[in-house]
């Protein structure tokens, strides 16, 4: 029996592995690309060709002498998706702490339209927020890129799963210590409950890095776009120029996958507590 199971269990790994490798593989070969002329990207080997960073130098070099200034759009993308997570992960923490450890009247009411307004796709909001933010004369600005996003719905439902497990002594022990909401929630809540908040800030960067579709309606001066929307009009303008196209998205997928390393630890731990 145990030898059916230790050969099961090789057998999962090594199915686990080559799918990891799988995944991997376009990565790798895009970054692998990023290196080689674009003569050479698709006539050599995954390993081979001439392997060199002329294709970033290109990419900085041509962006900046067509308008497209590279550096401001990354610059514009970190501030956008920061701002974004800094606030979703706020709104999130003091709505999610109402409906965990609160009672008031709606309650139930809110709990249920925010699972409601969680099932329908993003796009059906597109054209409502363009009105929205047209009329508040907000296009082209960077609060265009933002207002729409400062809050969400699935970070404030995941928090408030979490808060909910956190036993009530706490809370009343720093009521106690005459703690007010900004220290019970900091002190309190956010180390008892670290890997959720942890997730949700992930998530929200990454979903407010590679957002795409939004700032390309939205945003037309190109000293204010993002890097997606950058990337898409050099991809355009300069598509005969794969390897420097490639460079660009290795940048781009480059803050992401460092994140990935650096919160690996607290990602794992929240994505096991939320399948609970």
């Amino acid at each position: 029996m145990n030898n059916r199971i230790t050969f099961g269990s090789l057998i999962a790994h090594f199915l686990m592995i080559g799918l990891a490798l799988s995944w991997l593989y376009p990565y790798v070969w895009m970054f692998m690309a990023s290196l080689k002329p674009s003569s050479e990207v698709y006539t050599t080997s995954l390993f081979g060709g001439n392997l060199s960073l002329d294709n970033y130098a290109f990419l900085f070099d041509t962006s900046d002498r067509a308008d497209r200034p590279f550096l401001r759009t990354m610059f514009n993308s970190l501030f956008v998706s920061l701002t974004i997570t800094a606030s979703v992960v706020i709104t999130s923490m003091y709505i999610a702490f109402s409906l965990a450890k609160l009672k008031f009247k709606g309650q139930e009411a809110f709990r249920g339209f925010l699972i409601f307004q969680m099932v329908f796709p993003a796009f059906m909001f597109i054209l409502p927020q363009y009105v929205l933010i047209k009329e508040l004369g907000m296009i082209d600005t960077y609060g265009a890129m933002i207002l729409p996003f400062v809050m969400s719905g699935w970070g404030i439902f995941m928090m408030s799963q979490s808060f909910k497990g956190t036993p009530n002594d706490y809370i009343f022990a720093a009521k106690l210590d005459r703690a007010n909401l900004w220290q019970v929630i900091t002190q309190i809540m956010m180390p008892l409950n670290k890997s959720i908040i942890a997730i949700v800030a992930l998530f929200t960067f990454t979903g407010a890095w590679d957002n795409f579709l939004w700032p390309l309606i939205v945003m037309q001066d190109a000293e204010k776009m993002p890097l997606s929307v950058l990337l898409a009009s050099f991809s355009k303008s300069y598509g005969v120029y794969i390897g420097p196209v490639m460079a660009g998205s290795v940048i781009q997928t480059m803050p992401l996958l460092m994140l990935f390393i650096l919160f690996r630890k607290h990602f794992l731990q929240g994505m096991s507590l939320s399948l609970k």
